[in-house]
């Protein structure tokens, strides 16, 4: 797939942002800024598992956790109340930092619109295009941060959350998931979540 001049424009200034990020993770002996490393998987997630998506949905990938440091989840109260709240404070931000940026690039209203409703995951099962963001999302998680998510919580909970990721998920989605080779801990959760 091919990117627009003014595609790769808009990814830089987005990476742009997220090379701010003050949080840390290592790949392949390198740190390098969560957020920007967090953008660049669901790019290449999108790439491979649905590499014909629309503009809306390859800007919304890359822009899915765009500024997440600045509104940090101990800033909300503990449970699942809180936790929410935080989810759907950080769904606006992202919208917004994300029109922003489209703005500067004299995208229209419209695009910036749907852009701002798959951040903001409006209508989640029944737009397409939000579903296929979300599938994105939760194929990102099993490759790359369900494991050590696995290490830091009790098999219980670890399975209770992969039930919850493959309900979110697409038929399409859930095929695509199950055709890719994960750490050997993670499929057997994955098995057991699913059995």
């Amino acid at each position: 797939m091919v990117l627009s001049n003014r595609l790769e424009q808009v990814f830089a200034a987005i990476d742009a942002e997220n090379k701010a990020d003050p949080n840390m993770e290592l790949l392949e002996d390198i740190e390098l800024p969560a957020a920007l490393l967090y953008g660049t998987r669901m790019t290449s997630m999108q790439m491979r598992f649905a590499p014909k998506a629309t503009e809306v949905v390859q800007i919304a990938a890359r822009a899915q956790h765009i500024k997440r440091w600045a509104i940090a989840r101990s800033d909300f109260p503990a449970g699942k109340k809180g936790y929410y709240d935080w989810r759907q404070t950080l769904g606006r931000k992202h919208a917004e930092w994300t029109a922003e940026i489209l703005q500067s690039f004299d995208f229209d209203d419209n695009t910036i619109d749907r852009v701002g409703a798959l951040l903001r995951k409006e209508r989640l099962k029944a737009d397409p295009e939000c579903q296929q963001l979300e599938d994105i999302i939760c194929l990102v998680f099993l490759a790359y941060y369900a494991e050590a998510f696995a290490a830091q919580h009790t098999e219980e909970k670890v399975i209770d959350i992969l039930q919850k990721t493959w309900r979110k998920m697409s038929a399409e989605g859930q095929a695509y998931a199950l055709e890719q080779n994960y750490p050997a801990a993670v499929q057997q959760l994955i098995e057991k979540a699913l059995a």
